[in-house]
Parts: C-alpha cells; structure tokens; sequence
C-alpha cells in the first residue's frame, strides 16, 4: 500500500529514536553487568529488548507503506560513566523520544492515519512507564544514597 511519504518520513524518525535507544540501553545493560548490578542490568536489558520490539513494529508498518526504513541513522550515544548519569541519561533519551513521539501522534492524527497514531501511542505509553522508572531510580538515590541504591542492585 502506498502511504504518503511525510508519514513514511515522520516513521523513519521515530525509528532513528529507537535504534539509538536499543545500543544505549544495550551498552549501559553490559556495563550495569560489569560493575555487578544486576538488578539494573536487567532493567536496562530488557528496555533494550523492548526498544528493539517497538523498532521492529516500526519498521513493517514503514515497508507497509511502501517506504523504506532507514537502519543505518542513528542519534548520538549518551553513555553514563556511573550509575547517576547512567540514570539521568536513560531519563533524558526518554523524555526526547516521549517529546518525539507525541508531535508524531498529533502529525498522524492531522493526516488521519490512526493506525500508526494508535501504534506510536502504545510506544508512548511504554516510554512514559520508562520515564516513571528512572525517575522513581533518581529518587531513591537521593534519598536513599547512592550506596544504598547500589546495594539494592546487586
């Protein structure tokens, strides 16, 4: 089915968000993993995992419409050096794509493609959960303590 490009364009950058949030989740995962948190190594994996799924979603409803979906675009790696900034960057890629996302829904409800509108809501709705996740992490660093926090993770 042929769609129209500004849609096709508007999925692409979605998509671009994902990809790069899949190897930012990915990499902070392994490195989560390193430092012997395990607990936050498999939260972030499995952000990563879920950003792979909602980038594969994307991608048959760009070829659905006769597009094709850019994979070798991707935005800059916000790569944490300890767990505060590891958090704080999760935070900030989230809060982008929320932002992202939201003017895309209201681009596809203007064009009246409300399969992909209700698509990207459901990421959306995802990524708001992400976003609660962190700052819950960002909260109980501050009042917990970062050692604290950490032990909580192993």
């Amino acid at each position: 089915m042929q769609g129209k490009s500004a849609i096709n364009v508007q999925l692409n950058a979605v998509l671009k968000s994902q990809l790069t949030a899949i190897n930012q989740f990915f990499l902070h995962a392994r490195m989560a993993k390193n430092w012997g948190l395990e607990k936050l190594n498999g939260q972030e994996y499995k952000y990563s995992i879920k950003a792979m799924k909602q980038a594969d979603v994307l991608i048959e409803r760009i070829l659905f419409f006769g597009g094709l979906p850019n994979l070798q675009s991707l935005g800059r790696l916000m790569i944490g050096e300890d767990v505060p900034e590891v958090l704080s960057n999760e935070l900030a890629t989230a809060q982008t794509i929320r932002t992202e996302l939201a003017a895309v829904i209201q681009f596809c409800e203007q064009e009246q493609d409300y399969v992909s509108r209700d698509l990207l809501s459901e990421i959306l709705e995802e990524t708001e959960e992400q976003i609660d996740w962190f700052e819950t992490q960002q909260w109980l660093i501050e009042n917990s303590g970062l050692q604290n926090y950490l032990q909580s993770m192993v």
